[in-house]
């Protein structure tokens, strides 16, 4: 019942994307990233250490639902990722959730990272990796999060729905395996 096993590496156009359990010794960078206001509008994790810290703790020890990654490119850290089972989320409470649902959280750190379709790659290359292995990814970026949402758009998400959140009006945007190479889509 935990989150699918992740990848030791992924080729990219972008370059050797990898991702890795965070440490302890990853809280200070991940402190930082929180603190950029473009960050801190939709993750709400801006302020001390410590309240970065409490939260990517709770995934570290939590009920192993959840797991709070660094993602690194060509060896570099830039990126903070929680890939996670939706199902047995809050969320699924919000929205027809499926066995295995697998959701996904995702920031890119340093601004020079942003705007420039780094996260649709990174993003694609994740999910047609942790597809093969679960049903469907979900994502459920802010509303106001236009670059999020197109992430996931270009990523091939589909937009499912806006969801009423506890912290947000969201929306759930949803990604399904291809149907093999000359098959069809069953309803």
């Amino acid at each position: 019942m935990t989150a699918p096993a992740l990848p030791r590496t992924l080729p990219t156009a972008a370059g050797e994307f990898r991702l890795r359990p965070v440490r302890t010794t990853d809280l200070p960078l991940l402190t930082d990233w929180m603190n950029d206001p473009a960050i801190a509008e939709y993750w709400a994790l801006d302020g001390p250490a410590e309240r970065t810290e409490r939260h990517v703790d709770a995934q570290l020890t939590g009920d192993g639902h959840s797991t709070p990654c660094l993602g690194l490119l060509d060896g570099t850290p830039m990126s903070y990722w929680e890939v996670y089972r939706a199902d047995l989320d809050p969320l699924a409470r919000h929205y027809r959730s499926q066995p295995h649902d697998t959701g996904i959280h995702l920031l890119l750190g340093p601004p020079e990272a942003r705007g420039r379709g780094l996260g649709t790659v990174l993003l694609t290359a994740l999910a047609d990796h942790l597809l093969r292995y679960v049903p469907r990814l979900v994502g459920e970026p802010d509303v106001r999060n236009t670059p999020s949402v197109r992430m996931f758009r270009n990523a091939g998400f589909h937009r499912a729905a806006e969801l009423d959140l506890p912290d947000k009006r969201a929306v759930l945007m949803t990604r399904e395996p291809a149907p093999p190479a000359g098959g069809t889509a069953t309803p």
